[in-house]
């Protein structure tokens, strides 16, 4: 019995990252008591996906995903998308991320950070696996970039494509992502003041293209402002959106469950199926 009653997936987590050195068996201890049934662990750099993958190979409730985060794609060639397309095909790894663009901190030089993205687009949909996208303050670039990767991959109809991580944008670029088949990945940032003005966006997202995750060991509940996230605490995020979308936590846990399972094929990589878990 979970301490909250419901069964949620954290669809993105850093727990390969230093600050769950001194305590990360109970960290993940205490998101199991929380009802967190998966924690994806995603990577952002070749070695912290490497450690994602330890992790996944400890835990059976973790997850991988490999990639190269903006911040660090100075300096990376297709040597370095080469050896991350290696460890991409690690059964427990379950999409090419997290990737992006981010103009706002400009950690690494505008073309690097397109070139790399291009690279890594391009080896999801060689591996047909989803992508993980971080975007800050490049939805211009982003929104053409991606539409003309998903009008050329060759994968099912029915397959997403992936998911837009730490989603706060407007409606309409939400609606452009949503077209484009792409999930949105929604923390506990939703619960700080300065989202209030766009929690109109957040009701209109379809039901059915909702992800929640935590991003730990960032962005911590308004709550644990100041303190390490962790993915005990997605319970708080779960409790915050249902209150924004006026439906009940439990209906959100269900559906945000369901989606990353559909998303990210829990079935096909760890045949553990979480469906039977969730709550009706």
């Amino acid at each position: 019995m979970t301490t909250t009653g419901l069964i949620i997936v954290d669809t993105h987590a850093h727990l390969d990252m230093r600050a769950f050195d001194k305590d990360r068996p109970e960290a993940i201890a205490r998101a199991l008591k929380a009802g967190v049934a998966m924690m994806i662990t995603v990577g952002t750099s070749l070695e912290s996906s490497k450690k994602a993958i330890e992790l996944a190979e400890k835990y059976p409730e973790i997850l991988a995903t490999v990639g190269i985060h903006p911040h660090d794609v100075a300096g990376v060639d297709k040597t370095y998308i080469a050896r991350l397309a290696e460890i991409a095909s690690h059964p427990r790894v379950v999409a090419i991320g997290e990737v992006g663009l981010d103009f706002y901190r400009n950690y690494s030089p505008h073309e690097a950070q397109l070139q790399a993205l291009k690279w890594q687009l391009d080896l999801a949909a060689k591996l047909q696996l989803p992508v993980i996208i971080h975007c800050r303050q490049a939805e211009k670039d982003m929104l053409k970039l991606l539409h003309d990767w998903v009008s050329s991959r060759k994968s099912p109809q029915e397959e997403s494509p992936g998911v837009i991580h730490c989603f706060s944008g407007n409606s309409d670029t939400a609606h452009q992502y949503l077209d484009m088949g792409f999930y949105l990945s929604l923390g506990a940032y939703i619960g700080y003041t300065a989202s209030q003005s766009w929690h109109h966006v957040i009701r209109e997202i379809p039901a059915d293209r909702l992800l929640v995750e935590t991003d730990c060991p960032f962005l911590p509940p308004p709550s644990y402002r100041g303190q390490r996230n962790e993915p005990s605490y997605i319970p708080l995020t779960v409790e915050t959106l249902a209150r924004i979308r006026d439906e009940s936590p439990e209906m959100v846990a269900r559906e945000t469950t369901q989606n990353a399972q559909r998303l990210f094929r829990f079935g096909e990589n760890n045949k553990k199926d979480l469906s039977k878990g969730i709550a009706k």
